[in-house]
């Protein structure tokens, strides 16, 4: 039988119970502990009536207050619709220039433009636009597409090589897979590109001649781009497939862009972007065509 006996150190009683000598001493909760247990149990009770909270087959207990936290969300979001429907409206009805000459609804229209673009463009292009790796920057003045307000709004709500009808599409020959060229004239003319976005071409070097041929087409005589295809620029120092090597030596940076420029001719890489008017509707697309326009870059 379990022996109850008083603990010589705290003058409590045991309970009896013991396990490896240590006895349990039978000391009970405080009353204001057990006062407070029973409010939360009658608490709970009201509650459970008052709102809903049992989990039903098909639903749940409504309760007598029919309170629903998503209900009050709606009800939040409909007014926020409603509110935001008179900027939006005047924003649509409006050519994108004339918002931006709008010193009210460009102040309206660049807030509403960095919440969309951090919520759907900032993962690939960087907070402000600042790029990355495979992105480009949409804070300089170097666009593939065109980089005036119109034509920043065509590219967002139709984006680039996607099954969208209207979207741009342009595609760069593999040359080195599909045997256009060597891998000797390859590197002959990724060593011309090189001088041609050091704005100093030598045009007696064996790519120049291998340039005019294949390359000039598109990237223009002087590598300076064709917007209308898409064709970028090679008349500066912008790579879009080049690591940022930090503080990287010269040599080290130049052995980098020539592998790249050479990986790029033999197996192009081209990139997409979603048709954001599949997602968004004009009101945002049209600020966020605002908010890219005025990042700094745009013409």
């Amino acid at each position: 039988m379990a022996s109850v006996e008083k603990d010589p150190v705290t003058g409590r009683y045991t309970t009896g119970h013991e396990w490896d000598g240590i006895r349990e001493l039978n000391t009970p909760l405080p009353r204001w502990w057990i006062l407070v247990f029973w409010v939360c149990v009658i608490w709970s009770i009201g509650y459970w009536i008052l709102m809903p909270t049992w989990p039903l087959l098909n639903g749940y207990t409504p309760g007598i207050l029919g309170y629903s936290s998503r209900g009050d969300l709606e009800g939040e979001i409909a007014a926020q619709k409603t509110e935001r429907a008179v900027w939006l409206n005047r924003i649509e009805s409006l050519p994108a220039a004339a918002v931006e000459a709008d010193p009210e609804l460009l102040t309206y229209a660049r807030a509403g433009g960095r919440i969309a673009f951090e919520e759907n463009c900032a993962p690939c292009h960087g907070i402000g636009g600042v790029g990355a790796f495979g992105y480009p920057t949409l804070a300089d003045d170097e666009w593939l597409w065109g980089g005036t307000i119109d034509e920043i709004e065509q590219t967002v709500k139709f984006g680039v090589r996607n099954s969208n009808p209207n979207t741009h599409l342009s595609e760069m020959p593999k040359f080195g897979v599909d045997g256009i060229l060597t891998p000797e004239q390859i590197e002959q003319v990724a060593d011309y590109v090189l001088t041609v976005a050091d704005r100093a071409p030598v045009a007696s070097l064996p790519g120049a001649a291998i340039f005019a041929e294949n390359c000039a087409v598109c990237h223009g005589e002087a590598g300076e781009g064709n917007k209308e295809i898409g064709a970028p620029a090679l008349s500066n120092q912008i790579w879009l497939y080049a690591s940022k090597l930090g503080n990287q030596t010269p040599e080290i940076r130049d052995a980098e862009i020539r592998a790249t420029v050479i990986a790029q001719v033999t197996r192009p890489r081209h990139g997409a972007m979603p048709a954001w008017s599949e997602r968004l509707g004009p009101g945002t697309i049209r600020m966020l065509a605002v908010y890219v326009h005025t990042l700094g870059g745009g013409r």
